[in-house]
Formats: structure tokens, sequence, C-alpha cells
């Protein structure tokens, strides 16, 4: 069905190839019900032998063990072909499940819809092809066009493969909350979330069960399998696909590799989190559960005896046992390992095991020692990756000239302990200070983004947004000075061409994005505040401090190569800029506002970075991120520039000057590299990130 959709989408018969392409994914969906509703009938189909086994020896315990799986297979058989055809119950190719897994059904049908002129549909469809490849440039190029069409809503931009992706949009979320500090509602999502990834496995593993399988590989006259070999061969080869559920489920869409230790990293976040919202008991028992993985952690040995302390009295005998379905899944997991480990050893069976917690004793003595070779081979990988981590792709190279008078080089890249970072003072007066702070207080509360509402980052602090479109629209309408919405429009000038020449861009900057930006803090609100005014954050990448990955991808702003953030007052308490390692917790250098103060820096994962609380006071600046892609321009601020022209204005620009860069397509920041577990606790990913 599907490559008959795909044979419609080549020969331009649109409407049968939207047809046939939608009946492929949904028949996909429902192949899997039917399966899973399946294998739930049939449960209970030959129980009675079960009994039976316990008390039989020899050939009769084999025969009852037989009838058991037959009757069952049966069942299974009987109840898929009331729904499926014979020739849909046969396994699909490779191929198939590679088109499948890579979303490409999206990719034909976004065309095919667009073809049918069918905006809506064609944009959900290129949203969902694009979540799964982030760095699919010409996909990427069609979304924004798609944004800018008429007719397009923001509810087409949905996945629509989110219900099978629930436990990451959890898991996100959970992150969030506890980067905002919200423990008890990040201790819920965890356990959401944890529910969630547990469910996700058993519906991978029901899959395993019972869809259909190829019979072991037939050796010939010279081969000495037995049916019993066979039988073994089989179900080994079922085994390994459940103990796959594990990477298949760590996966994000789009991504190669599977995030390693993804539910003991789940368990770890949800003891803290419930620690910190008073829940002791559910701290303890998320914390005994952590510990079927990893028994001999010094560190959660040590959390655990710290929450018995708290609980006070005879804990230890009276807390919380592991959770039940921890239990089961470690329980389940280590036996299969120790058939597969035999598999190994005796049946020449192949099995990577996809975790990390593995005990050593599972592993069979004959086979300890390849197995140490991969475990010291990933710990070298590891190390080798985190040395190339702090290479910068961006094509900048600090250290160019600074041409306009008065404007002076602070901090450089050794002063900022960094790479592609600098502080430049003197690029405002402060006329030209005060003169945007009255455009500010006139105009930012009614002009765009949150409009003085508390800030989406922290409920402590108020959040105003003024753009260069918004301003030069009041100042037509006399709301504010003309001079002054054009000074605003002239400063993002003045700071490409000072960072063009200082970074040495080897082609064209153009502006992606500029915000007047001004966060104040709520008079009363401040007592005992320990959160940031803006978590610590990558500007073109989803920052995952546990793993100290970066991942560009949606929703991050992954066409954002150069930020910058030019200070417009320093009288106010906090607000400091300061830049860490991907840790997200040690701080490389801190840069405090004032006036015509500008810090620029390389958008990628060298410089991830955030700003303290404001606690007093209201701090204004006004942030800039440029691209090299053109694709990727500030509409905005061209739409601005025509007003002006359209009054007779001119507007100084200097970046035909520069020549025109090429676009370049997005970089995926991924490495397969596996990565052992952190205990770094304030990842925080992408969302509005003015600086």
């Amino acid at each position: 069905m599907y490559y008959t959709g795909v044979r419609a989408y080549f020969t331009q018969e649109w409407d049968k190839a939207a047809e046939l392409l939608e009946k492929s994914i949904a028949t996909k969906d429902a192949l899997f019900r039917i399966r899973r509703q399946c294998h739930d009938n049939c449960v209970a189909a030959g129980q009675d032998k079960l009994a039976k086994l316990d008390s039989e020896e020899g050939s009769l315990w084999d025969l009852w063990a037989l009838d058991w799986v037959q009757q069952r297979a049966e069942c299974v058989r009987f109840c898929v072909g009331r729904s499926v055809s014979p020739a849909g119950q046969l396994p699909v190719s490779m191929d198939i499940e590679y088109e499948f897994s890579t979303r490409n059904p999206y990719n034909f049908l976004q065309v095919t819809y667009y073809k049918l002129e069918k905006l809506q549909k064609a944009a959900s469809a290129a949203h969902t092809f694009f979540v799964a490849n982030p760095s699919h440039l010409e996909m990427r190029n069609n979304i924004e066009k798609y944004r800018r069409m008429e007719g397009v809503t923001d509810e087409a931009f949905q996945d629509r493969e989110l219900h099978n992706e629930r436990h990451w949009a959890l898991y996100d979320s959970a992150v969030l909350l506890e980067a905002s500090s919200e423990w008890a509602q990040a201790a819920k999502t965890w356990k959401e979330c944890v529910n969630e990834t547990l469910r996700q496995t058993a519906e991978c593993r029901v899959q395993c069960e019972v869809a259909s399988q190829l019979l072991p590989e037939d050796r010939g006259v010279d081969g000495v399998e037995g049916v019993y070999e066979k039988a073994a061969a089989l179900s080994l080869s079922l085994l390994s696909c459940q103990q796959s559920c594990v990477t298949q489920v760590a996966t994000r869409p789009g991504r190669i590799s599977a995030q390693e230790d993804f539910l003991p990293t789940q368990l770890e976040h949800l003891h803290i989190a419930q620690f910190k919202a008073g829940d002791l008991a559910g701290a303890v028992q998320t914390l005994r559960s952590l510990l079927l993985f990893y028994p001999s952690d010094a560190d959660n040995l040590e959390n655990l005896q710290l929450y018995y302390d708290t609980l006070g009295g005879d804990t230890e005998s009276q807390a919380p046992q592991p959770a039940q379905e921890i239990v089961r899944y470690v329980s389940r997991s280590l036996q299969e390992k120790k058939l597969l480990y035999f598999g190994m050893e005796n049946l020449n069976f192949n099995f990577i095991d996809p975790d990390l917690w593995t005990p050593e004793d599972v592993v069979p003595e004959s086979l300890r020692e390849t197995w140490r070779a991969e475990k010291e081979k990933i710990n070298k990988k590891m190390k080798e990756g985190e040395k190339e981590e702090e290479m910068d792709d961006s094509g900048f190279y600090a250290g160019g000239s600074v041409h306009q008078v008065g404007v002076t080089i602070t901090m450089d890249d050794g002063a900022l302990n960094g790479t592609n970072r600098v502080v430049l003072d003197g690029v405002m007066t402060q006329k030209e200070c005060d003169a945007i702070l009255q455009l500010a207080t006139a105009a930012a509360s009614a002009g765009d983004g949150y409009r003085g509402r508390r800030s989406p980052h922290t409920p402590h602090e108020k959040f105003e947004g003024l753009t260069v479109l918004r301003a030069a629209k009041f100042a037509q309408d006399g709301l504010v000075n003309q001079s002054d919405a054009r000074l605003l429009h002239e400063l993002g000038e003045r700071v490409r061409v000072l960072l063009h020449s200082y970074f040495r861009s080897p082609s064209a900057l153009h502006f992606s994005f500029t915000h007047l930006v001004c966060r104040s803090a709520i008079t009363g609100d401040q007592e005992g505040r320990l959160d940031l005014s803006h978590p610590v954050h990558v500007d073109n990448c989803l920052l995952e401090p546990d793993t100290r990955q970066c991942w560009r991808e949606p929703p991050a702003f992954t066409h954002r190569d150069l930020s910058a953030i030019l200070y417009l007052n320093d009288n106010f308490d906090g607000g400091e800029l300061f830049f860490t390692n991907r840790d997200a917790k040690t701080v490389t250098a801190r840069v405090k506002p004032s006036c015509g103060r500008l810090v620029g820096f390389s958008s990628g994962p060298v410089n991830p970075h955030g700003v303290t609380a404001v606690t007093a006071g209201r701090r204004c600046a006004l942030a800039l991120w440029f691209t090299k892609e053109k694709l990727h321009k500030d509409m905005e601020r061209e739409e601005a520039e025509a007003l002006w022209a359209a009054d007779g204005q001119s507007v100084k620009k200097k970046e035909e000057e520069e020549g025109e860069g090429k676009a370049t397509s997005g970089r995926s920041g991924r490495s397969q590299v596996a990565k052992e577990r952190s205990r770094g606790r304030n990842r925080v990913t992408g969302g509005k990130d003015e600086l």
C-alpha cells in the first residue's frame, strides 16, 4: 500500500497518493492496536497447563510446555487473522521499517497536500517529518514558507506521532518544572514520565511477541541444529527484540543514539523532586527502586541514609519497599539477560546488551573479557567525546578589528574563559541609553512579547518586550518619538557591523531577531528566591547537562549563529549574564551590565549561559541574534524599513557591502558516543529565549 502510494506520488496522481499514504499510516497504527488486543485476549490461553509444569519431570515437562506455547500461539494467530489478511501478517521488509521509522511517509504527504492546495495538512505533515529529521534543510525551509502562507494556523504545526512519544513530552515538561523549582509538580510529572516509559516499553515488548518473526536460518544438510536448537534461536530472537525496546523507547525522534540509563535517570530526578517537595516516603521508595539498578552506588546509598536520618526512628525496616513495577522490570530483565548470554556462549547467538547497569555476574565467565573490553571501549569514546565537545564549529574566529571610534575590548576569550566570546564597551552613549530606556517605558508594555506580564522564566519578575517593527508602527501613529524608533533600528546595525568584524565572519550576517527586553523585579516577591531570571540554555540547540550534549533540533532556534546583548542600564540588583560549562553548573565567566556594554558570542553549545535573578529594579537590554542563512533573516525588520521608506526616510544598511553569505545546512549537534550517568540536575531546554 505504501509503495503504491509512492508510485502514485511520482506519477503526480496527487489524490490517489494522499489516500494511499494516509491509509498506510493508519493501517500500521491499526495493526499495532490489533496485535495488542489479541495479546491481551490470549493471556489466559493454555494457562491450565502451567500448573503441571511444576510437577512433571523429563519429557513430560517439555510436552506440557509445548502444549501451553502452542495453545497461546494458536489463540493469537486466530485472533489476528479475524482482522488482518494473511499478507498483512507477514513480516515487513527492513526498507519499510526504515521508511516509517524515519517518518518518510510524511515527507511525501507534505508535497502531496501542497499540490492539492491543502496547506494546513501540508504544514502538519512537514512538521511531523521535521521532528524526526531536524537537519533536513529543505523541510525546514518549507516550514518557514508554510508559516507565512495565508490560511495556515499555528495548530497545523503539531506532531502527528506525538501519541507514540508522550514520555518525551513528559520528560521535557518535568525538566522545565525543575528549572522553575516547582518541585511538587515536577515530582508528579516525573512519576507520570516513569509510568509512561514503562507503558511504552511494555507496548514495544508486546509487538515483539505478537508480530510475525522470520524463522531461524536453515543451514542445510550439513547443519547440526535440531528442532530444540531452532526453537531456542527463535526464543532468543524474541528476548533480544524485547531487550532492544529499552533502546527504542530511550531514543528521541530524529536522534541516532539512545539516552543511556533512561529509566534510572528518571528515577534519580524523581527522588530528588520528591525530597524537595517534602514527600520523604516517596523519595525513599523511589531511591530504593533506583538502587535495584545500581545497588552499590555510593552517592545513592548516602542519599538514602540522609532520607532515613531525616525521617528519624527505625525507618530502615519500616521504610517503603521499592516500587513493585520496578522490581518486576529489573527481575525480568536480569532473567532475560542470563538466557541471552547463555545463547551467546553456547548457541553462537548475537546479543547487544542495551543497559549500562547490567551486573558483571550475569555475564558468563568466558564472555567477561570481551564484555569488559567493550565497556572500556565505550569509556574511551566518552572521554574522547568530552575532550572534543568544546570545539566550536560556528566558523567564527574571535580577535578581529573593532573600527568604531570609542569602542574598546573589555574582555576577550581569555578573560571570559571560553571560545568566541567578547565584551565591548562604549557602543552607546549615555544619551542614547536614556533615549532607548524612554522608548521602552513608553512602548514596551504595549508592544509585543509578554506585555508586562510575569516572565515565562520566573514568577518573580515581569517581562516586557518591543520589536523594531512595533516601534516603527508606534512612531508612525505618534505614540513614540520617530527618532527613538529609528535609533533602535540603527543600534542593531551598529552591533552587527562590530561583531561581523570582530568575529571575522566569512559570510554575511543577517538579523534573525531583535528584541528590546526589560525584566522588572516584582516588589515583595523576592524573599527566599533561589531561581534565575533566565535558566542556563544554549541559543541554537537543546542543552542536556546530564549527558553534556546539545541537540540542534526544534524547539531550539537552530538557525541562529551569533548572539548579542546590548545593555542600557545598571541601576538594578542582580541580572548578571554568566557563562557555564555544558553541565549548566560550573560558571566560567560573569558579565555585569552597564550602559553601552555589548556582549557577543557564538550561539552554539560552547556557550551555555543564563541570567541571575533581578531582585530589585528594572533591567533593560537589546537582545539580538544573527544568522548566516538569508532564508531566516528577520522579515519584521525589513517590514519596518519598508514603512520608513514609504514615508520617504532612508535606512542606513551596510549588509550588502559585506557580501552575501551562502545558506548553510543545519548541523545536528548529535554525538553517537554513549554517555555515563551524571548527577547534574538543572537541564534547561528551548523556549522563547530573550537574554
